[in-house]
């Protein structure tokens, strides 16, 4: 049994990773209904919640359905972040993860997200405060490191462990690799040997496949797995890897007909959160990935980016229903 403090997540879990603009409670919902065992928020900005600012506070929205779920957070000042944390943990989420993985130049050029990875000791003093300040299980989300040249993974989670921490999540990849090039796992198996580390390892990049997962789970003896890309638009990979490591068997591909189903329920959560008018906004970066590969798909494709009521898009999750009913993924 994989545990996080005293939160018990099952034999293998699988994690839905926080990506941004993606994983809001509407996302979060129907990956959950498809077999997540534990989800994180979007990351979450320090220095928006200690000033209150709208878009941060809005990212500590959670449910009870989530449940569990980790609020994550992200910046480069420890006091900040010592504070947001204490905020974050207000929220009533069951893990407070710390974001020291982000690639991107507006967070990792500013010291934040995996900036922090060229600081290693202010990486240990900051997590050291966020797990004083808050009385759930701090967690990390980093990466191999900053370049091939600073990877220091192995002490990395030991001294993260050594002030706290109870799991840490591990993108396979550098800074320098952003989302390029092959994660490379090896470096996992590093970590989960080193007998001071005592602590869940989760395993993160380039899992798209029940067949890759059981592949990586054998070969690199991570604890779980966190997957980020490969569930936008098919939240049935969690249930597809948990029965193929279960019974060696592949599911069968989600039909058109179960495809919308789960588009129209992301819909309805995505308009009960933020009202039919941002709802259906925030719902048009997922229609493509939903029906990824549907062939003569961009007309339809193109009413729904830019229909602006919610009839109208149930109108067209119909129409494709119809026109689409032989169609075999």
């Amino acid at each position: 049994m994989v545990k996080i403090g005293k939160l018990e997540l099952g034999e293998f879990p699988l994690l839905l990773a926080p990506m941004e603009d993606v994983s809001d409670p509407p996302f979060r919902a129907v990956c959950k209904q498809n077999g997540a065992d534990l989800m994180y928020t979007e990351f979450i900005s320090s220095e928006g919640l200690i000033r209150d600012a709208a878009k941060s506070v809005q990212k500590l929205d959670i449910f009870d359905y989530e449940k569990p779920i980790g609020i994550q957070i992200f910046g480069n000042d420890i006091e900040s972040m010592r504070e947001a944390a204490a905020i974050a943990a207000e929220a009533g989420p069951d893990i407070l993860d710390i974001n020291y993985g982000c690639p991107v130049n507006k967070v990792a050029c500013k010291g934040a997200g995996a900036g922090i990875l060229l600081d290693i000791d202010k990486m240990v003093s900051m997590t050291a405060e966020i797990v004083k300040a808050v009385n759930i299980p701090v967690t990390v989300k980093t990466r191999l490191g900053w370049d091939n040249d600073t990877i220091r993974i192995v002490e990395v989670a030991e001294r993260l462990q050594d002030v706290g921490i109870q799991a840490i999540s591990i993108h396979a990849r550098t800074r320098k690799q952003m989302y390029k090039g092959e994660a490379d796992w090896s470096y996992l198996n590093l970590v989960k040997d080193n007998p001071r580390l005592h602590i869940p390892v989760f395993g993160n990049g380039d899992i798209d496949s029940p067949e890759k997962a059981l592949e990586y789970k054998n070969k690199y003896n991570v604890d779980g797995m966190m997957i980020g890309r490969a569930a936008i638009g098919y939240p049935w990979i969690f249930d597809e890897i948990k029965h193929f490591l279960a019974s060696g068997k592949k599911l069968e591909a989600p039909t058109i007909e179960e495809r919308i189903a789960v588009t129209k329920k992301h819909l309805d959560f995505s308009v009960e959160w933020k009202g039919e008018k941002q709802g259906i906004l925030e719902m048009r970066r997922h229609y493509t990935n939903y029906f990824r590969g549907m062939p003569n798909f961009k007309t339809i494709r193109t009413e729904m980016v830019t229909a602006d009521s919610y009839e109208h898009v149930c109108q067209l999750l119909d129409q494709v229903a119809d026109q689409y009913a032989d169609y075999v993924f």
